[in-house]
């Protein structure tokens, strides 16, 4: 899972660097595929319960499992980038929100709050910790700033399933929900909005959006617990 998780970070940086003004969401889809193949791969969401793509791109009010199709990325948009990856028959899953050209600083504070947040949770990674410990942390830094967290949609266990147990979710208490040990591979991916928490699905089926339409952020990383720590598999 480590080698597949750095194959993973290493495609996932050139895909940021190509998402910019003008550019398809389908070529940044296509250019995954082609990464994932090149390095022996297989993409872990292409027909994933019906998923039409290897690469999630959910672009300002879409929260995550963005579907490329018909999408052009714009001057100001905020696009979260979400990609698994099967290598040697294990997943590995992480994602970055990429603010493309100019925007505002409030902009650009929520989308780096967003990703001090999935560091704040990958902090309380250790052996004798709760979910709830990495959980409470999100949630108490991410309603600190004034923003809100998605509820309808869970960090996830990882392995020989991209998505598998235990649940981790954004918000929950200190020293509640299940004992963390060494060998526990699971993906931590604060969803969070500038509006209220609420979040439906697009016609498409697939695509989550906030109900207001305000924008959403979205990071994550695949993270395993070892008798020293944590140990982040996709940076």
């Amino acid at each position: 899972m480590r080698e597949g998780g750095r194959i993973l970070a290493r495609i996932l940086k050139k895909i940021s660097r190509e998402t910019r003004a003008g550019v398809s969401a389908i070529y940044l889809n296509e250019l995954a595929e082609a990464e994932i193949k090149k390095e022996g791969g297989e993409p872990a969401f292409k027909n994933y319960e019906g998923f039409p793509a290897s690469l999630c791109v959910s672009v300002n009010s879409e929260v995550v499992h963005g579907v490329p199709q018909g999408k052009v990325i714009r001057e100001g948009d905020v696009v979260g980038l979400d990609l698994g990856l099967k290598y040697k028959n294990l997943h590995t899953d992480a994602a970055v929100t990429v603010v493309v050209g100019e925007a505002s600083r409030e902009i650009q504070k929520f989308v780096r709050d967003c990703r001090q947040a999935l560091y704040l949770g990958i902090r309380q990674v250790k052996s004798g910790h709760y979910i709830g410990d990495v959980s409470s942390a999100v949630q108490s830094f991410v309603e600190q700033k004034g923003y809100s967290v998605v509820r309808q949609l869970v960090g996830h266990g990882i392995g020989y399933q991209v998505h598998e147990e235990p649940r981790v979710p954004n918000y929950g208490e200190k020293g509640k929900g299940l004992l963390l040990c060494p060998g526990m591979t699971f993906c931590i991916e604060p969803m969070i909005n500038m509006g209220e928490a609420q979040v439906e699905v697009k016609e498409d089926g697939h695509t989550f959006r906030t109900v207001d339409r305000s924008l959403s952020a979205h990071f994550e990383h695949t993270v395993a617990i070892t008798e020293k720590g944590c140990l982040i598999l996709t940076e």
